[in-house]
């Protein structure tokens, strides 16, 4: 065991490679888990009867937690470490794989402990939402191993991890179900993923370092702090700055939502089987991946955060205007090519937008702030079905046109403040960032 793994001390520069390389592991087997369960729970749900208000409420609720608890267990991260919070998150994701896989296996005899089995789905869904909350904490271990020219594109390997373990994820798994659509559940993914994400929280506990030292450490930590809503958190909400970059980030966050909710109604009115299905969602998957690892980490740290925020997101808009389009005159060809262009604009947005709320943070707030801002993404992902499902109702393009309109208008108020943005080309700044 290294000795550095349970020392105070950060990773020097020597080590931050490796200190990355391992945040970006342990990100990518727990997404790995995530992208197995994803696609089932729709199902599963279906299975034990659950009415589509239930479906739409347990679609949300892993969003719902992530939105809670994203900026609690930053805050606390500012406080005792990045290192403690990872590690328990991915034992408690691994926990509540487990459990899912149980109550998919013992529910098919009726209720658990007195629960119906969709109350426990609820449950499982929920903790696991919870637990993956700890995404911002592997952010701010990014931040504190990167220096400001390295900011935007250390922060592009959560992407990169989600976008692999969304396109990985659900090829396993499909290695562990029956093709016949009319088979019971089984917790065979459930459990495969409970394994890799246990897998993941024996890396974090053996091999990872700390990169926050107790120097950068907030002094203490009062009970109403480490509420998401804490007078210190107010306070940087207060910057106008820093509400921009979190509508921003809310805006893209919220258009790829409704896409991602709704890409299945719009592939079956174009024609595609479920099989079809399944290769559009890993065409996604595939995209996001090659534009997080082989586009826009090499181009970040040259282009800049601001002017990668600005092309992500005209390129996102054009490219779900095309999703749009396909759609109103039923081409699938054309959902082929505009899918890349609306996955690369998003590709590019993300990561930008986490590295400029960095930068505008001071050490003590990082942890805060990005949490923060994955609230902003996870809000964004607990509306979107609820206005994506309504929209399709009315028109098969309907969402992906109401995405381009807010796309179009986050992307002026953006504008508003790009001239007083930190980021890693050396732009000045009126933005204190200490």
């Amino acid at each position: 065991m290294p000795t550095e793994t349970f020392t105070d001390s950060p990773p020097d520069k020597k080590s931050s490679r490796s200190a990355l390389g391992l945040v970006f592991l342990t990100v990518f087997i727990d997404l790995l888990g995530f992208g197995i369960v994803l696609p089932l729970m729709p199902r599963y749900a279906r299975h034990f009867e659950a009415t589509f208000f239930q479906l739409s409420i347990l679609s949300t609720c892993f969003s719902a937690m992530q939105f809670l608890f994203s900026p609690l267990w930053g805050r606390l991260s500012d406080r005792i470490g990045r290192r403690p919070v990872i590690v328990l998150g991915l034992a408690s994701t691994a926990f509540f794989y487990l459990l899912f896989g149980l109550v998919t296996q013992w529910g098919v005899h009726g209720t658990i402990l007195g629960l119906s089995p969709l109350i426990w789905l609820f449950i499982t869904r929920s903790g696991a939402g919870i637990s993956s909350a700890t995404i911002s904490t592997a952010q701010a271990y990014i931040a504190d191993c990167t220096g400001k020219a390295e900011r935007g594109k250390g922060m592009a390997l959560i992407g990169l991890a989600f976008g692999m373990g969304f396109t990985f994820g659900p090829l396993l798994g499909a290695m562990f179900v029956s093709s016949d659509p009319q088979s019971t559940p089984t917790p065979a993914p459930a459990f495969v993923a409970a394994s890799l994400s246990f897998i993941a929280f024996l890396a974090a506990l053996f091999l990872l370092p700390e990169s926050l030292p107790r120097a950068d450490r907030i002094n203490h930590l009062e009970a109403t702090e480490i509420i998401p809503l804490s007078k210190r958190l107010t306070a940087v909400l207060a910057q106008p700055v820093i509400l921009i970059l979190l509508l921003t980030s809310f805006i893209a966050n919220f258009a790829f939502s409704i896409f991602e909710a709704t890409l299945s109604l719009l592939t079956k009115q174009l024609g595609y089987s479920d099989q079809g299905n399944f290769f559009i969602f890993a065409y996604v998957g595939i995209t996001l991946t090659l534009a997080q690892g082989l586009l826009v980490r090499r181009l970040l740290p040259r282009v800049g955060e601001v002017r990668m925020t600005i092309a992500g997101i005209l390129l996102m808009g054009l490219g779900l205007a095309g999703v749009a389009l396909s759609g109103l005159i039923s081409q699938q060809s054309l959902l082929w090519v505009a899918i890349p262009i609306a996955m690369i604009g998003f590709a590019a947005t993300t990561p930008s937008i986490q590295s400029l709320l960095s930068l505008s943070a001071s050490k003590t707030e990082q942890g805060g702030t990005l949490g923060l801002g994955q609230s902003a993404s996870a809000l964004a992902r607990i509306c979107g079905p609820f206005l994506g499902f309504p929209l399709i109702e009315m028109n098969i393009s309907s969402p992906y046109f109401a995405s381009t309109l807010l796309l179009t208008l986050s992307l002026f108020i953006f504008l508003l403040i790009a001239s007083r943005l930190p980021d890693s080309t050396g732009q000045s700044s009126t933005v204190t960032a200490h």
